[in-house]
């Protein structure tokens, strides 16, 4: 029993390293996703109609978004969104009203202008994933396998 406790003393300092290792690897990914704290204006609509996602920093651990769709003053969608840290992952959380609950993705892939996010029990979408190139953003939902919806967004001026 000595021996065990023992053990377990000098073996602590390096568990606790390595689950602060695990954080700090964490929020170093979020941090990679600051990209995205701006207004986005929706391109490619049709006349008459508009779409927009805007997204400000909540906290050192979340962003909160939201997502628009109007057709000329009349809203016709709106998406309540988050990314945020929870249980040391990354996940990007969609809010709407035709679901009793926010569904969680959890991140599967970060770079620098870019995100995969996944949750395979959702009907759809199953893959939600974002990439930056320049001043265009393009969110594409898919149901991991052959269908999938792009949306491309504009830096709002």
């Amino acid at each position: 029993m000595k021996k065990l406790l023992t053990l377990s003393l000098i073996l602590l300092p390096f568990i606790c390293s390595a689950q602060k290792s695990a954080s700090a690897q964490t929020v170093n990914d979020f941090k990679k996703l600051a990209w995205i704290l701006n207004k986005w204006e929706r391109t490619g609509l049709k006349q008459g109609a508009t779409a927009f996602e805007s997204w400000t920093k909540e906290s050192d651990n979340s962003f909160t978004g939201i997502g628009v769709n109007m057709r000329g003053s009349d809203t016709t969608f709106v998406e309540k969104l988050r990314i945020e840290i929870k249980d040391d992952k990354i996940y990007y959380v969609a809010d709407v009203r035709e679901n009793a609950s926010p569904t969680y993705f959890l991140m599967s892939e970060i770079t620098e202008h870019g995100f995969t996010s996944k949750n395979p029990d959702h009907d759809f979408p199953k893959v939600i994933s974002y990439s930056l190139d320049g001043n265009q953003l393009t969110a594409i939902i898919s149901d991991g396998a052959d269908k999938k919806i792009p949306f491309v967004f504009k830096k709002a001026k």
